[in-house]
């Protein structure tokens, strides 16, 4: 075995893996050959665990700071973090990217490739006395490896998926298989793969998880029953699949003879054709999942799913973690309440929240009012934003942002800059960082829920046809398959359900034609996703102006008490006039050890 194959097994004989402490009585490394080391299949087990391990618990992975913060939905508070460097273009393809996942990634590349050429063997039986239940554990562990391959594709898509100087779209060099020391080195065979071939590897490592694992965790089954809840099941596959489509499908990361990108927030398709076929892909991805869920049973998402959550999974929540403790709270609650606010709503995202009868706010017909420019406003508005005059949580009081108020800035310097605090993710519990008398909150981070795949059908079905006709598209088995749902349908759906609106009067309006309608479908995305780490992707995926000034609100009482609000502060300048901040560079050290490896434009 290499020295790298050294490397993980060593670190995992140190982890508590197994109650049987006989079996592991201190041995030199070279003792340890691989018949008996993936004999014990809870090491075998545990090498695949790393890769689940790896992914954020949390949604402000990004040092403490929700990746909201360097889009226009919001600001950072700490001048010395990495998120703040992203939000003002303050690195550049020498340093260290604040969302490079490089070396993470592929770390995990590593263990995945190594259980599946390992740990799927006859050397290692997970039930030693029943072949058929060893035959159902591995399956469902080689699925949750197709899986998890593919989740960290689609991260390293994500991330580093761009278009070069030379205008092709590329993606990250594809490994599946255990690379050694010898191979690694060998930079001539290591190249970036088309961003077409990456997908087309992420599809394939999702549909082979389709096929191998089961739909929920339920019963009593030790293999597939209840108490293996929130590992991946074939829905999370089925969602991933349509998330990594829907990319592949956006301007950004299209080859320029299928799309020119004229300037920042300005491009032209040349090939309806190519990006049409694609288009097509992730209809039937998004159509397919919804095929395989029960839209009796979605209603939306609510606060309480997010913090002081119950036991059980919310139904909208399809992959997702949880954490018990209050550290999200310790980072954004308001300093009045022993927090620090690291990230604050911008006025941008404020703004972005219609009026409960359906209307922008800066339409007549929205009645919203400059005076009280809080009141009747969609639902989500509430579920994401405290402001001026709300009640913080169970504590009574209300929000305080007025000049020397006590959640204001010149009241407190670690107090919001923009006139409001974060209310998506935390806890009501208003005391929980009391020093005196601390608590925890148990929390769920949704990696994948159904109300995006929802989006992401409605987003793809506009393009292809339209906001009120019913797309089709060709099944595997050949067969012309017509969707249940247009565009319309579904947004309709989720601005009822999730929005509380049920004027279709603007909704209405805006079907009238597919461009309006998809800045529509962007807004509802852009709220409805709000702080969960969409909003950075989904701008440069589209090709959206990045420049936008973030703005706050003064509020400040007049002679005659009465409230007047100041909407038009800018706080913070977002100076991206360059194409080159559509994408990511490449980590600069891999560059340097592989010059093969072509950059992302402008880098």
């Amino acid at each position: 075995m290499n020295r790298m194959y050294f490397k993980y097994l060593i670190l995992l004989l140190s982890l508590p893996l197994i109650s049987c402490e006989n079996l592991f009585e201190e041995k030199n490394t070279n003792e340890w050959e691989d018949k008996y080391a993936w004999s014990v299949s809870d090491i075998a087990e545990g090498v695949l665990y790393n890769a689940y391990a790896a992914i954020e618990k949390r949604p402000d992975y990004v040092g403490n700071n929700f990746l909201d913060a360097a889009s226009d939905n919001a600001i950072s508070n700490q001048y010395n973090s990495s998120i703040y460097k992203l939000s003002i273009g303050a690195y550049s393809s020498k340093s260290t990217h604040p969302l490079d996942i490089w070396s993470k990634a592929y770390e995990q590349f590593q263990y995945i490739n190594l259980f599946l050429e390992k740990g799927l063997t006859e050397n290692t039986l997970y039930n030693k006395t029943d072949p058929e239940m060893d035959a159902k554990y591995k399956q469902r562990l080689n699925g949750e490896a197709h899986f998890l391959r593919a989740y960290w594709g689609f991260r390293l898509l994500q991330v580093y998926g761009g278009r070069t100087n030379d205008g092709v779209a590329l993606g990250y060099p594809i490994v599946t298989d255990f690379v050694s020391e010898e191979e690694a080195a060998d930079f001539k065979n290591i190249h970036r793969n088309s961003y077409e071939e990456c997908v087309n590897q992420i599809i394939e490592d999702c549909d082979i998880a389709i096929d191998l694992l089961p739909s929920m965790y339920v019963g009593d089954d030790l293999v597939i029953g209840k108490s293996q809840i929130g590992r991946a099941t074939s829905l999370s596959a089925m969602a991933l699949k349509s998330r990594v489509s829907l990319y592949a499908a956006s301007p950004a990361y299209q080859n320029k003879d299928v799309i020119n990108i004229l300037g920042m927030g300005d491009y032209e398709v040349l090939n309806n054709q190519v990006l049409e076929e694609k288009l097509s892909v992730a209809l039937k991805a998004a159509d397919e999942f919804i095929s395989n869920i029960n839209m009796d049973n979605y209603v939306g998402l609510k606060a309480s799913d997010l913090a002081d959550a119950p036991n059980t999974t919310p139904y909208e929540f399809i992959f997702r973690f949880y954490y018990n403790n209050r550290n999200v709270e310790t980072t954004h609650f308001p300093p009045y309440y022993y927090g620090s606010s690291v990230n604050v709503p911008s006025q941008n995202l404020v703004d972005a929240f219609p009026m409960i009868n359906g209307y922008p706010i800066d339409r007549t017909e929205s009645d919203y009012k400059k005076n009280n420019p809080y009141d009747g406003r969609d639902k989500r508005f509430y579920l994401n934003i405290y402001f001026h005059g709300s009640v913080f949580g169970d504590s009574e009081y209300p929000i305080d942002v007025l000049p020397n108020g006590k959640d204001s800035y010149t009241f407190n310097v670690n107090a919001t800059k923009t006139g409001y605090y974060l209310s998506k993710f935390l806890s009501k519990k208003s005391n929980l960082i009391n020093p005196i008398t601390p608590v925890n909150a148990q929390h769920y981070n949704p990696i994948f829920r159904i109300t995006e795949i929802l989006l992401n059908y409605a987003e793809v079905s506009n393009e292809l046809y339209g906001p009120m006709t019913k797309g089709t598209y060709i099944s595997d088995d050949g067969n012309t398959v017509t969707c249940k749902y247009s565009a319309y349908d579904l947004i309709k759906l989720i601005r009822e359900v999730s929005g509380g609106i049920t004027d279709t009067r603007y909704l209405d309006e805006m079907a009238s034609d597919s461009r309006r309608f998809r800045e529509l479908i962007q807004n509802e995305r852009r709220i409805e996703l709000a702080f969960e780490n969409h909003r950075y992707f989904d701008m440069r995926r589209w090709l959206l102006p990045l420049n936008e000034n973030i703005r706050g609100v003064n509020v400040s009482l007049s002679d005659n008490g009465e409230l007047n609000y100041d909407t038009d502060v800018v706080v913070e300048k977002r100076p991206f006039n360059e194409l080159k901040y559509y994408y990511t560079p490449l980590p600069y050290e891999e560059c340097i050890k592989n010059p093969g490896l072509v950059n992302n434009y402008g880098w």
